[in-house]
């Protein structure tokens, strides 16, 4: 899925191919202060650790749930920063959670990973179902995770990075440590897809800004692709006008598309 002729780290480098990128983080920042002074969260421990603890916006008792997992190349970011997400899903009756996760290089992908995990599990035991879960960039990538081993009743993946490989030559590596084999190990392009005998949920939506760079519309449409001659119920979407980092301006908005769609699969039957 690799060529030579690719310049992966301008491809997968964001914050440097969205120079007005820290005004856009400043509004998350804004809008999840506001959030919080609205609706102040349950803070629940889902691990020993200092940031193994997720918020969670609840809509309303007995509400389906739906969990969030932000970006940052696994190396970036905390759930504080996204409580901005929660007023649009609990406008239609949704809760939300968002963890945070340990990053790195303190730890490696594979202990990210369970970790999220264990955030899903925790949610699902509070509600008695699988939740939704959706994610951005690398949470993205952990959603699909999520959903092929069944953790999750569906999963919608903005941005996301399935195929790890391309990311082991660029700086964004230095933190992460990844090679060949490690890298395809933990890619979900690879893993098992979700089916009728698995617990869980078949849907996964690959949503990604049109304006994105080649190789992130490259890996939502492989993605869907794939999955979906497989059995999956997939959706592609490239959204009009939208970066790597605007790409979750819908996610603000309850008349959006997209949080309707996310309130819609949280939603038994």
């Amino acid at each position: 899925m690799t060529g030579k002729s690719v310049d992966y780290e301008a491809e997968y480098n964001n914050r440097a191919r969205v120079p007005d990128h820290p005004a856009v983080m400043q509004r998350w920042r804004e809008t999840a202060g506001a959030a919080r002074a609205a609706r102040p969260p349950i803070e629940i421990a889902y691990g020993p650790g200092p940031r193994e603890v997720m918020d969670l916006f609840e809509a309303g008792p007995d509400a389906p749930a739906a969990v969030f997992l932000h970006g940052g190349y696994w190396q970036a970011l905390d759930k504080s920063w996204f409580s901005g997400l929660a007023p649009a899903l609990n406008a239609h009756g949704v809760s939300l959670a968002i963890p945070s996760y340990d990053l790195a290089p303190a730890v490696r992908l594979g202990v990210i990973l369970r970790q999220v995990r264990a955030a899903v599990e925790t949610i699902r035991r509070r509600t008695g179902v699988r939740p939704v879960v959706f994610g951005h960039s690398a949470g993205g990538h952990m959603a699909a995770c999520m959903l092929s081993e069944g953790r999750a009743s569906a999963a919608v993946a903005v941005s996301g990075v399935f195929d790890l490989a391309p990311l082991i030559p660029t700086s964004l590596n230095t933190a992460l440590d990844l090679d060949d084999r490690e890298a395809a190990a933990l890619s979900p392009v690879h893993w098992p897809v979700p089916d009728g005998s698995t617990p869980g949920g078949t849907v996964l939506d690959c949503i990604v800004g049109a304006d994105e760079s080649p190789e992130f519309l490259r890996q939502s449409r492989t993605m869907a692709d794939l999955w979906g001659a497989r059995g999956v119920e997939t959706r592609y979407e490239a959204l009009p006008g939208l970066n790597h980092f605007t790409v979750l301006d819908p996610l603000f908005d309850a008349d959006s598309g997209l949080v309707r769609r996310i309130a819609a699969l949280a939603r038994p039957g």
